[in-house]
């Protein structure tokens, strides 16, 4: 990722769960000519997609608790502590629909909706 992604309030990653990763990689990778690397993430099939050798996002198959959701992109912004991001969600009108857990080897992350129902993911990246 680009130093400039992992500054707090910058967009620094785009997800697509999907329920078919495979398809929708030869969709991305045809329409808009991106390159990808697939990844096992602890037994989950994952494709990093890369712009001009960047990685700036991902495809995945949708996990079993989103059955029955329609496949959608997600974006994440960078925060410096995703557990007092979250924190504040509620006392500004947001609520948390997905509260920090961790995603091992990359960092911590919530799912919040604005108060005027708009959906975003807070991330917190581990250092290296």
């Amino acid at each position: 990722m680009k130093e400039d992604s992992l500054k707090h309030g910058a967009f620094g990653w785009c997800e697509l769960m999907t329920t078919d990763a495979g398809a929708a990689k030869s969709f991305y990778k045809t329409l808009f000519g991106w390159d990808t690397e697939d990844l096992d993430m602890e037994g989950t099939a994952y494709t990093v997609v890369k712009i001009h050798g960047d990685e700036t996002g991902g495809i995945m198959k949708m996990p079993p608790e989103m059955e029955g959701m329609p496949p959608a992109w997600s974006i994440y912004v960078t925060v410096d502590d995703v557990d007092a991001t979250a924190g504040k969600v509620e006392e500004l009108g947001g609520k948390i629909l997905r509260p920090p857990e961790d995603i091992p080897n990359v960092g911590r992350f919530c799912v919040l909706q604005d108060p005027q129902g708009a959906v975003i993911c807070a991330i917190t990246y581990v250092q290296r």
